[in-house]
């Protein structure tokens, strides 16, 4: 049973998702001044902070140990250094073919300076909004891995969400290993959202 102060602090949590995704849309243009609270309302009353992954295809090389894997995903409306920390497994947009998605660890974001183990490539300083993505296996090979090694840095606006949850079989699952305080964070939205029962029903091996 969730206890209050659970609900508490995961309604405080939907709140600022429901604001965040107003106002996005809001500067963006797709909705006017009247739709505005109508839309916050909405998102705060209706659906949930999280939505189901499945982690196959170009995943394959992340080594994150989630192929084949059911993800629970937060989502992430307004990616920036202050929602998603370094250390945290994101789900972003695969730089290569916006169609599709990739499972990989967030390694540094705006203002860390980059450095590479080839001496002859100069180091260099993530901009705004930039963040560096890796394979957890680092034994793989840039072009295996298919990380920052090979495309460059990442836009934030590409991440839409934080693993949070894998279920490989009905009886193998449990959180994702993110940073110390995302995982805080996100402890709230496990409490109230998962449901394994689900996760299995929609699992595909």
């Amino acid at each position: 049973m969730v206890s209050l102060t659970t609900w508490a602090r995961y309604i405080v949590q939907k709140l600022d998702y429901s604001i965040t995704v107003g106002w996005k849309n809001y500067k963006g243009g797709y909705i006017t001044d009247a739709q505005l609270g109508d839309t916050i309302w909405k998102n705060l009353f209706q659906g949930k902070l999280t939505f189901l992954h499945s982690s196959r295809g170009e995943e394959v090389a992340s080594g994150l140990n989630t192929l084949g894997s059911t993800l629970l995903v937060r989502r992430i409306p307004n990616a920036n250094p202050g929602r998603v920390l370094v250390g945290d497994v994101v789900v972003l947009k695969d730089p290569e073919s916006s169609d599709n998605y990739l499972v990989r660890r967030l390694a540094a974001t705006e203002g860390y300076e980059m450095v590479s183990t080839n001496e002859e490539e100069q180091p260099f300083v993530l901009d705004r909004d930039e963040c560096w993505v890796l394979a957890d296996d680092q034994k793989l090979k840039p072009k295996e891995a298919k990380d920052s090694r090979t495309f460059g840095p990442v836009s934030m606006a590409d991440i839409v969400g934080r693993a949070i949850y894998s279920l490989k079989t009905a009886v193998d699952h449990g959180p994702v290993r993110n940073s110390r305080p995302s995982m805080m964070r996100d402890s709230a939205v496990l409490e109230v959202e998962l449901d394994v029962d689900e996760m299995v029903k929609n699992h595909k091996a």
